[in-house]
């Protein structure tokens, strides 16, 4: 490879790591044949993968790793343990080359309920359905044990190795052991404990190790408190201990469960009417083994359902899926010799297939974003398109201004409107206002002035009017602006508001009158833009009334200096800025503005008379 070419393969590898997801997940990197080298696991893996491709990367290692390269995929799941646990998987079935194995090949624990006639609890690495029901696997190994303690000293369960029978126990033919005598079992075996009650406690154990803590959590809170209440503080630590244990062991990862054994997951979502994006997701004795998002483009105009008929066909002949079942999020048309496909309603099912439509969802987002980083303007045609669809627009709201007033107690009053066209601030059409008939603190008024100032002159001289008004403001200021717009000027231009909060943040989007909250996630690109905005608005405002207060003090003290007229406060002003420049400033630099005369004046003032030299 040419040293322009690794420049070109490096360059493309960058591009794909930052636009990369900031959410949990597995990365996979391969080689020029198309081998999977790597494999790891990230928190965030937009950091994680972009950090190999630093300049200060010096790790040896990692140099020869990133020097090898040449694609990478990855799959995005809900935490960082089922991240973890992918990653086992990943590296235990295709060995990549530079990752490190563990030689006893050792995978995350599981906890095992066997099924004897008296049931036994506890941690297994090896799998054997026909031993028993299998829990897990667990990454917080110390949570796992936390939760086999609890289990042992609300439940006791047996952990004695003898095969127990009901005929045995009949015939009298065991002796209790040490663990009975500790007070850690209630000797089923002996029939100190019934049937009855002990698999009843095994059931109870069972609902914990699936998750169903909320029992447990209640009875270990309420003990915890009363032992607070009566002081017994070690006591109450331990309970919290507990509680605390089975709150972690609840997050346990979603992604691997030995009930599924040999599944294919296929998900479809729709980029526009030509493209969807596929994926689809293997599952072998419980665990994630693959998991790819392909594209497809329409070519007939083909139904979801079509596509995706063609879809499992192609990629299951690609991968040479055997697999008898096949989830799907739709009822599909044809059958599958064989197989049989699977709509799942709840369960660990269901939760793959949430899965795999999260990870195609993230990777039409990902492709958009390559798009649009290489076509701004298809970024701001698809958020302009977005905000039509959310209001309900007649037309694309290209041309949006936005109105804000700034004053301090009626003092000064200004108002100040921006421009965006294309969603990108026009600042040549920014516009700056000085409120003339409102006495007072009254922004209803003041903003009722700027926008029939504003829109009476655009009429006047027949210039375009805005697709969309947004108010700085909720429903007192969408109404005032609505009253002025179509009462007054009879316009028809659609008036959005920004709301705050009580803490002052921007936290919503009303539209209509009477004015309703637009479901708009405070998080997504929109809003965002739609709060840079009124920032803006913001901003601009409040400098032209900060500019303004500051001429006001600074003429208000050159008016005691006799012989300054309206002229020489310009020019100072435009020159120093403040009064505390032109008091700092020495006769040369005041003469450069003023003339040798005035500057003396001005100089003598400020820095002979005992008044003011303080």
């Amino acid at each position: 490879m040419t040293k322009e070419e690794n420049l070109k393969r490096l360059k493309r590898l960058k591009n794909i790591a930052l636009n990369l997801p900031e959410l949990p997940g597995t990365y996979q990197y391969y080689d020029d044949q198309h081998t999977i080298i790597y494999v790891g696991k990230a928190k965030n893996l937009k950091n994680r993968v972009s950090s190999y491709f630093h300049k200060e990367v010096d790790r040896f290692k990692t140099k020869v790793l990133v020097s090898k390269i040449h694609d990478i995929t990855y799959t995005v799941v809900k935490s960082e343990e089922d991240a973890l646990l992918i990653e086992n998987q990943l590296i235990k079935q295709y060995q990549p080359r530079y990752n490190v194995l563990l030689k006893d090949g050792k995978t995350y624990p599981s906890i095992c309920v066997t099924n004897e006639y008296l049931p036994r609890i506890f941690k297994t690495r090896t799998i054997n359905k026909r031993y028993g029901t299998y829990y897990g696997p667990y990454s917080h190994i110390g949570s796992m044990y936390a939760i086999l303690d609890i289990i042992k000293k609300i439940y006791k369960p047996r952990t004695c190795l003898m095969p127990i029978s009901k005929e045995g126990i009949e015939r009298k033919k065991y002796k209790p052991c040490l663990e009975y005598h500790l007070g850690n079992c209630g000797a089923p075996c002996i029939g100190k404990q019934g049937y009855e009650d002990y698999q009843q406690n095994i059931d109870l154990a069972r609902q914990i190790l699936k998750g169903n803590t909320r029992d447990v959590q209640r009875l270990l809170r309420e003990k915890m408190e009363k032992c607070a209440e009566e002081l017994r503080f070690e006591e109450a630590e331990a309970y919290k201990q507990q509680f605390m244990a089975l709150e972690n062991f609840a997050a346990k990862s979603e992604i691997v469960s030995y009930t599924i054994s040999d599944v294919d997951v296929f998900s479809i979502v729709n980029d526009d009417k030509k493209n969807a994006f596929i994926n689809y997701i293997h599952v072998t004795n419980g665990a994630i083994n693959q998991s790819f998002t392909f594209e497809y483009r329409r070519k007939l105009d083909e139904t979801d359902t079509e596509l995706l008929n063609e879809a499992i066909l192609d990629i299951r002949e690609r991968f040479k899926s055997t697999a008898k079942e096949i989830i799907v999020p739709f009822e599909m048309d044809f059958r599958i010799k064989d197989a049989e496909f699977f709509i799942p309603q709840r369960g660990d099912k269901k939760h793959l297939l949430e899965l795999s439509e999260m990870n195609a969802k993230q990777y039409k987002f990902d492709r958009l974003k390559r798009a649009e980083k290489l076509n701004p303007e298809q970024k701001q045609t698809r958020l302009m398109k977005e905000l039509q669809d959310k209001l309900k627009l007649p037309k694309l709201p290209y041309h949006i201004e936005c109105f804000d007033n700034s004053n301090i107690s009626g003092t000064d009053a200004v108002a100040g409107c921006v421009v965006y066209k294309g969603m990108k601030p026009s600042k040549k059409d920014y516009r700056k206002y000085n409120i003339r008939t409102v006495a007072g603190p009254d922004d209803y008024a003041s903003m009722q002035e700027v926008v029939r100032r504003r829109y009476s002159r655009i009429i006047e001289a027949k210039e375009p009017l805005p697709d969309l008004i947004i108010t700085d403001g909720g429903k007192g200021q969408m109404e005032v602006v609505r009253e002025v717009v179509e009462d007054e000027l009879q316009l028809q231009i659609p008036i959005a508001g920004l709301a705050k909060d009580n803490r002052h943040r921007t936290n919503e989007l009303l539209f209509g009158f009477p004015p309703q909250t637009i479901g708009l996630p405070t998080n997504s690109e929109l809003f965002k833009i739609l709060t840079q905005i009124q920032d803006e608005v913001h901003r601009f405002a409040i400098t032209f009334h900060r500019n303004k207060r500051s001429k006001h003090q600074l003429h208000s003290e050159l008016d005691e200096i006799k012989g300054i007229g309206e002229k020489s406060k310009e020019l100072l002003l435009k020159n120093f800025k403040t009064v505390k420049r032109i008091k700092s400033a020495d006769i040369q630099e005041l003469t450069g503005v003023i003339g040798p005369q005035k500057a003396t004046l001005i100089h003598n003032y400020f820095h002979l008379s005992g008044e003011h030299s303080k």
